[in-house]
């Protein structure tokens, strides 16, 4: 069974890196009967490489671009109507241009996880250029809990992990 939202047919889940997005959106598509996108998993594979590299080799302008255009080929899909969960990089939706897309083209949903458990998630993680310096990492996360703010729900991330984000989201009177 396939739910419909009140608004166009699309779910954003948004939130700084580590937050859990990737897996609340697959587990969340599964429940709702839906298609999943991960627009991390869209560029590397439109660029033939990974964040990494496209922020080590283009620079995080470039990567913006192409996470822009990446967003715009997964909306497209949503106004023909159908339906999506979409996990959007930590930076994504901080980007105006972007927040207009999604503000436009569906809800969004901030999973709101504290900083000590982002830290401890991607601690190990060589894949995440934007973790590697660790004042900058805490200072980008407050940054972006302003951006987080203008999400359409906030989901708090604690003890209950991914599985308590998507029973919350379920819960939400989206449909």
């Amino acid at each position: 069974m396939i739910l419909k939202l009140k608004r166009t047919p699309g779910i954003y889940i948004v939130g700084f890196m580590g937050s859990g997005k990737s897996t609340v959106g697959r587990s969340l598509a599964r429940c709702l009967g839906w298609r999943f996108a991960d627009l991390d998993e869209d560029i590397e594979a439109r660029e033939q490489m990974p964040i990494s590299q496209i922020f080590d080799q283009r620079g995080e302008a470039q990567f913006r671009h192409a996470e822009h255009e990446a967003l715009k080929r997964r909306i497209a899909g949503v106004a023909r109507g159908v339906p999506w969960v979409v996990a959007v990089g930590g930076g994504c939706f901080s980007q105006p241009a972007n927040f207009d897309l999604m503000f436009n083209h569906g809800i969004s949903i901030w999973l709101d996880a504290p900083l000590e458990i982002i830290r401890a998630r991607v601690a190990q993680s060589t894949h995440r250029p934007l973790a590697r310096d660790p004042e900058k990492f805490a200072q980008l996360y407050e940054e972006r809990r302003a951006a987080y703010r203008k999400a359409d729900y906030r989901i708090e991330v604690g003890p209950a992990g991914s599985q308590g984000a998507v029973e919350s989201i379920l819960k939400l009177p989206l449909f």
